[in-house]
């Protein structure tokens, strides 16, 4: 009780806050999402995401280089497709010479140690823009979870440490330890997007690869939010994150990030596989938006916001601020 005891003794200084600081962070703890594209001496900056760019495979191999002498161990890969390679079916997503495979097998040559993510849906190559095979106006779960065993397997050939469900589809995440087992790559990983919301925080990342649903000539679902989870939903997200983990999921992830920090909480409490979370497109573009316009400090809110991800429970945040985090990070 007061007097006798003092909160305030323990923050009088850097020092001694330092000494209790219950939550650390450091470059370690960061994956960045990086965007692949056609070509050679590819840079284009994404809009409504200042920083992030789309690039082809020498540059991205060159910014995997600098990540990982920045400390950061992780990137997770998605690539924009060109429109006439995209159909129903996605059959593009595993084809050996695809770009993703490509992309996968020259970081992995490049810089051997960096751990590669990459994403597996469907929606990058489909016209459709869903994250599954569309069939009589829904997205078909057991066919499409046909073709994402295909997609992972191929992601495995090509030398990925762990591949990356976000698609939502139920009994995934079993279909492809089974199929990536059944090909050798028994210790090939799985970081299932498990606890996926359908939110309007993932704007800036559809701008990034024309993932967005679209009109069709045929019924299409409008929107995600058959297979995405309902927002207002808590249990559902601890339910969905133990079955990927009874499914054989090795890291399961909630997304989006901060607005998300209570499910975070709830699955890590829940589960006994390592937790990441994802710092999305609009709470990157919203924070990037406010400090161009002054209203906001960007390095300390980007560190404030980075902080509270680890602390809710979060092993790995996947996240657009890794490079700039680290930097800042590797000046203290």
């Amino acid at each position: 009780m007061f007097p006798l005891h003092r909160g305030r003794r323990l923050r009088v200084n850097e020092s001694i806050r330092s000494l209790v600081r219950e939550t650390t962070l450091s470059p370690a703890d960061f994956m960045f999402p990086m965007f692949i594209a056609e070509g050679e001496n590819v840079k284009v900056e994404i809009p409504s995401m200042p920083g992030i760019f789309r690039r082809s495979i020498d540059l991205t191999v060159a910014e995997v280089k600098e990540l990982f002498e920045l400390g950061i161990r992780a990137v997770n890969i998605y690539v924009k497709v060109s429109e006439d390679l995209k159909d129903n079916t996605g059959k593009e997503a595993w084809n050996p010479s695809g770009l993703m495979q490509q992309a996968i097998r020259a970081i992995k040559t490049a810089c051997p140690e960096m751990i590669v993510m990459p994403d597996v849906a469907l929606d990058p190559y489909s016209i459709y823009g869903h994250d599954g095979i569309i069939t009589n106006g829904d997205v078909e779960n057991d066919a499409t979870n046909d073709a994402l065993v295909k997609m992972a397997v191929s992601h495995a050939e090509a030398g990925a440490d762990f591949v990356a469900p976000s698609d939502m589809m139920d009994g995934r995440v079993l279909r492809l330890r089974q199929g990536l087992d059944a090909a050798g790559f028994h210790n090939v990983g799985i970081m299932s997007y498990s606890a996926k919301y359908a939110s309007a925080f993932y704007g800036p990342f559809r701008d990034a690869l024309d993932s967005a649903p679209r009109e069709a000539d045929v019924v299409v679902p409008k929107d995600k939010k058959t297979y995405q989870m309902d927002y207002a939903n808590r249990i559902e997200a601890v339910k969905e994150a133990l079955w990927d983990v009874e499914e054989g999921a090795d890291m399961v992830m909630v997304k989006p990030g901060i607005a998300y920090l209570d499910i975070v909480r709830e699955v890590k409490n829940a589960v006994d596989v390592p937790v990441t979370v994802f710092h999305v497109s609009g709470e990157y573009a919203m924070i990037k938006a406010a400090a161009e316009r002054g209203w906001l400090d960007n390095d300390k809110i980007m560190m404030e916001q980075l902080m509270c991800i680890k602390r809710a429970g979060a092993s790995l945040i996947s996240t657009y601020f890794a490079k700039e985090a680290a930097v800042l990070l590797n000046k203290k």
